[in-house]
C-alpha cells in the first residue's frame, strides 16, 4: 500500500468514528428546539425544615398540583386563565377545608374559585375534575408550559401554605384534561372526593 492510500484510510475511518457523534449532535439540537417543554411530574408538597423533609404539612398531603397551561407548540396570552388541578388528602383527624387560593408573586392577578372545599378526613380530593373548578386568571405573560407560579393554598385548620406550582402542556398525559372555561366557574360546583389508596382509615371516635 502507497503513502498516498494509507492516508486515504485513515481519513475514512475518522470520518466513519465521527460519524455517530456528529449525528447525535444534530440530534440533540433537534430535540432541544422543536419538542415542547412537558414535566413528567407535577409537583408534590415537601416541606423541609432545612434538616429533614417531609411529605405534607399541617396534615395536608399534595400528592400533585399542576396549572395546565397551552396545548404542546402553542401559548396562552398574557392576561389568559389556566386551571389549578390539586391531588390533596387530609390526614388528619378532623375535617378541614381549602377556603381558598391566592397569588402569592406577581405572574398573575387574581383565581377564581367556587368556594370552599371540603376535605374531609382521609379521603381523595380532586379539584379540576370532571370540570375546572379553581381558574388562576390575568396572567402576567404569555406562558408555553414549564413556568412556575407561586399559590398559597388556604386551610381552615393546615393554615396558610405556599407553594411553586409549575404551568404543564396540555399534551401526553394531560391531553385529556380540560383547560380554563370560557366563563367563570359555577359556585354550585363541587370537587370528586373518592377512597384514597393507601391512606389510613381515620379514627372512628374522632369528631368529623
Amino acid at each position: 500500500m502507497t503513502s498516498t492510500s494509507r492516508r486515504r484510510v485513515i481519513i475514512v475511518t475518522a470520518l466513519l468514528a465521527a460519524a455517530p457523534a456528529l449525528a447525535a449532535c444534530g440530534a440533540g439540537t433537534d430535540a432541544n428546539t422543536n419538542t415542547a417543554y412537558a414535566p413528567t411530574e407535577a409537583n408534590v408538597l415537601i416541606d423541609s425544615n432545612g434538616t429533614t423533609k417531609t411529605y405534607g404539612r399541617n396534615g395536608i398531603k399534595i400528592a400533585q398540583a399542576f396549572l395546565l397551561g397551552p396545548d404542546a407548540g402553542s401559548q396562552i396570552a398574557a392576561g389568559g386563565s389556566i386551571p389549578l388541578y390539586l391531588s390533596m388528602v387530609n390526614y388528619g383527624t378532623n375535617a378541614d377545608t381549602l377556603q381558598g387560593v391566592a397569588v402569592a408573586d406577581q405572574s398573575a392577578s387574581s383565581v377564581q374559585s367556587p368556594g370552599p372545599i371540603a376535605l374531609p378526613p382521609g379521603r381523595l380530593v380532586n379539584t379540576g375534575r370532571p370540570v375546572s373548578q379553581v381558574i388562576v386568571q390575568g396572567t402576567q405573560k404569555p406562558l408555553y408550559g414549564g413556568e412556575n407560579v407561586r399559590l398559597s393554598l388556604k386551610f381552615t385548620n393546615a393554615g396558610d401554605i405556599e407553594m411553586t406550582v409549575p404551568v404543564v402542556t396540555r399534551s401526553r398525559e394531560y391531553t385529556a384534561l380540560s383547560p380554563a372555561p370560557s366563563t367563570p366557574p359555577s359556585t354550585s360546583a363541587t370537587p370528586q372526593a373518592t377512597p384514597s389508596a393507601g391512606t389510613p382509615t381515620p379514627d372512628p371516635t374522632a369528631s368529623s
